[in-house]
Parts: C-alpha cells; structure tokens; sequence
C-alpha cells in the first residue's frame, strides 16, 4: 500500500492517467453513476490533479442523469440508465457541462440487488467522447463477476481510468 485512500492499483493507473494528460495539457471529466465518485476520488488522490480534472458529476438517480447531464426521459425509458444509449448521453452532457477534452461515462448495476435477466448484477456500461474529434462515442458493455459490490465498483473504476488514457 502506497498509503493512499485507495488500493495501489488504481492510484497507480489515476497517477498515469493525470501524467499522460497533463503532458498533453488536456482536461478530463467524469460523469459517474454506479461508481458514485470513485473515479474522480482516484484522479484527486494524485497531486497535480487539478491541472487534469476539470469536474465530476455524480449522477445516480435517473432524474440527476436527467436534470445534470440531459439525459433525455425517452432514453431512460426506452434502454434504461444501464445502457450504451445513456452512457453516451452522460459523456456528451458531461462533456458539454464542462471545460474538458475528454468525458468518461460510468453507469451500471453494482448488485447485490436491481440485476434482471436482461442486465444482471456486474453489468456496466461505459462511453467516452472526444471534444471536436467528430467521430461518435464510444461505447462498451462489460459484465464484471457478481463477487461483491465492493469488487464490480473497484472493477468499472478501472475501467474508466484506462478510458481516460489518451
């Protein structure tokens, strides 16, 4: 342990992710559900985080998804939060809500409860999108092992780190 507040390999991947974009000057911004702050508490465990981390946005109601990020209702309806649909629409109103280069979006089901047939527990949905690169976002689905929540969390957080590689 590096003595930090989280286990050494993510702050080893915050510490390169802050490296790398400082050293191309470029600004990130999260746009969290299911890790609730997990990946901006990573970034801003590493000093010179500021020069990096523009802002995050917490969004775990469907209503703060909506109200913070523009989610529209008719996404949430038709795919539900736990989408690639949302995901995106996360990135893109948090990449529109902010001074950023990059948005990395997080949502998913974090168990132990709220899985269904279609969308079980270690489901996570993430998208990232590029200020001005003019191509669509980037969307994945992973489904992580329902071991615990603490492990599917500690899992989409790495995820999203490496996301925000450049």
């Amino acid at each position: 342990m590096t003595g930090g507040l989280l286990p050494d390999d993510i702050e080893t991947l915050a510490r390169r992710v802050v490296k790398e974009n400082a050293a191309l000057g470029r600004k990130v911004t999260v746009a969290e559900s299911c890790t609730g702050g997990l990946v901006a508490a990573a970034l801003t465990e590493i000093p010179g985080s500021s020069a990096v981390l523009d802002r995050g946005f917490v969004t775990y109601s469907n209503e703060a998804k909506m109200e913070c990020l523009d989610v529209s209702l008719e996404i949430i309806e038709t795919f539900g939060a736990v989408s690639i649909a949302c995901a995106w629409a996360m990135a893109k109103g948090a990449l529109d809500r902010s001074h950023a280069d990059v948005a990395v979006a997080i949502s998913g089901v974090a168990g132990p409860g709220g899985g269904t047939d279609l969308k079980p527990v270690g489901t996570v949905v993430f998208a990232r999108v590029v200020r001005g690169d003019g191509v669509e976002p980037e969307g994945e689905l992973k489904r992580f092992e329902p071991t615990s929540r603490a492990d599917i969390r500690r899992e989409a957080t790495i995820c999203a780190l490496e996301l925000l590689l450049p």
